[in-house]
């Protein structure tokens, strides 16, 4: 099933396999991705895609500075007719969930996802409303566009399970890209393959997929590998290493195995890791790459045996 989706999606978002695996990654552990890139190199499409491979009710919100919490919340509206309060769903209230450009909208709209990303919930008027599931929360921004934009705050960051970057594709890439184009295979054509109750079953299968103490204090171990790093004002959280075992186990499930190994955290760490740490000012001044810091702290990790 995870193939046939994997193939399926790859025959409308021209790029590289890699990304569809950690977009699907995501959607088996029950995370939420941000994609970053600059703009037209395929972010919508990609998460558009998803949404219409998987018979889920999809939901977009195109942020903009002048977008209102009650927008991704909802809010109470007063009925005339019964003399009473009614909630009125906001953009949240759906399976799957587009925020396109997430930094341009202000922080206190920002904010307003952090319960719903967390607690699959969002309250309003103090009324909890439960979120539908399977829930997953896709966000893009533009990393070179810097007017009139709002940078995600740590505490934002650290509710995404991976952060994906896409570039330019490759020429053969560019050339399929355009045949897809001229033939009419755009993505508003794409079927659903999986259903909603489908999602829920793998989330279970990789929520059973054994992973051993050894695996686990691996994880750990280069989760704190980060936090003695000088050059990071900010380490790996706790919620990062809860993040990177649950991203492990979804791995193996694609790697058509029941259990963990440490190569699937290794693979998966860099995505889930990288957005979360933060250079301190001696290091941007002297241009340190935080990607290249951080691949070699998983490469001086020792490998349980």
């Amino acid at each position: 099933m995870i193939n046939k989706l994997k193939k399926h999606i790859s025959e409308y978002f021209v790029g590289k396999e890699e990304t569809i695996e950690n977009l699907l990654i995501c959607l088996l552990s029950g995370g939420h991705v941000l994609l970053e890139g600059i703009p037209g190199v395929g972010k919508t499409t990609l998460a558009s895609t998803l949404a219409r491979s998987v018979d889920c009710d999809f939901g977009r919100i195109q942020f903009t500075p002048d977008t209102l919490p009650a927008d991704v919340m909802g809010t109470e509206i007063f009925n005339m007719k019964t003399g009473e309060f009614e909630y009125r769903e906001g953009a949240v209230m759906h399976q799957i969930v587009l925020a396109d450009e997430i930094n341009r909208t202000s922080p206190k709209t920002q904010a307003s996802l952090l319960e719903a990303m967390a607690e699959g919930q969002t309250t309003v008027s103090g009324v909890k409303h439960k979120l539908p599931e399977p829930f997953m929360v896709i966000a893009t921004q533009n990393p070179v566009e810097f007017m009139g934009t709002y940078p995600l705050p740590e505490a934002q960051i650290d509710r995404f399970m991976m952060k994906i970057t896409l570039d330019y594709p490759e020429e053969s890439e560019e050339l399929r890209m355009t045949r897809n184009m001229l033939s009419g295979k755009t993505v508003d054509k794409a079927e659903s393959i999986i259903t909603a109750e489908d999602v829920i079953k793998l989330r279970e299968q990789a929520a059973a997929v054994t992973i051993k103490d050894e695996v686990i204090r691996y994880a750990r171990d280069i989760a704190e590998a980060t936090r003695n790093e000088k050059r990071f004002v900010l380490g790996a959280s706790p919620r990062a290493v809860l993040a990177l075992v649950k991203a492990s186990q979804a791995k193996a499930i694609l790697e058509g195995r029941s259990f963990v190994k440490p190569d699937d955290v290794k693979a998966v760490a860099p995505f889930v890791l990288g957005h979360r740490l933060t250079l301190t000012s001696e290091a941007r001044i002297a241009r340190e790459d935080k990607d290249d810091i951080l691949k070699k702290l998983i490469h001086r990790t020792k490998i349980p045996m």
